[in-house]
């Protein structure tokens, strides 16, 4: 059965284009890396088109796109045949994703309009901002981030960066074991890092 679901994706014998989409969906169900590429070049031009419409930036829509494959990917157990077949479970997907996009967007932009409220004044000779505004736009964005976590996780992170203590205090102030007390601070910047890629120097 394997074998036949790898053959459906790699031939190109003339079929009707719905049942020619139903294998591809069933061999990327089963886990076919073939069909999963085969699925990539079937349906990328419909998702990244939806993305594109939804968010008007080619940057984020490319990004979108790879997050709703990987994510299609991933849960790909979950899917169940239905009307649109897996063309339509994909366009979810992508709802999805860009409602994220969309989100992720909002909660920068007012990040940065509390910086500028806060920031001061810009040099005088050149008319720039501070460096210090830019600082403050990651501190922002870092602590709206940071609330999204587990409570462990976010203690362990205000009481290293905000209380300014090591691993050692930590575990001293908290009464957690310190491997408890590494491993949660390792998942978190570990979130942290791949959700803030634009506040990155913040949390180094």
């Amino acid at each position: 059965m394997r074998v036949a679901r790898r053959a459906a994706c790699r031939e190109a014998l003339p079929m009707d284009a719905a049942e020619h989409d139903e294998r591809l969906a069933a061999g990327f169900a089963a886990g076919d890396e073939r069909c999963m590429e085969a699925v990539y070049r079937r349906w990328r031009p419909l998702v990244h088109a939806l993305a594109q419409r939804s968010l008007g930036d080619e940057r984020e829509a490319e990004d979108v796109t790879q997050q709703v494959f990987l994510a299609a990917w991933r849960g790909r157990h979950g899917y169940r045949p239905g009307p649109g077949g897996l063309g339509a479970w994909l366009t979810g997907i992508t709802r999805h994703k860009v409602a994220d996009a969309l989100e992720a967007r909002t909660r920068r932009a007012r990040a940065a309009a509390a910086a500028a409220r806060v920031a001061p004044a810009p040099d005088s000779a050149w008319g720039a901002p501070r460096p210090v505004a830019e600082q403050a736009v990651d501190r922002l964005v870092v602590l709206g981030e940071l609330a999204r976590l587990p409570s462990a996780q976010q203690r362990v992170l205000r009481l290293a960066f905000y209380g300014d203590l090591t691993q050692v205090q930590i575990a001293d102030r908290t009464g957690l074991p310190l491997g408890t007390v590494k491993s949660h601070m390792r998942r978190a910047l570990h979130q942290l890092r791949r959700t803030l890629p634009e506040a990155a120097p913040a949390l180094r």
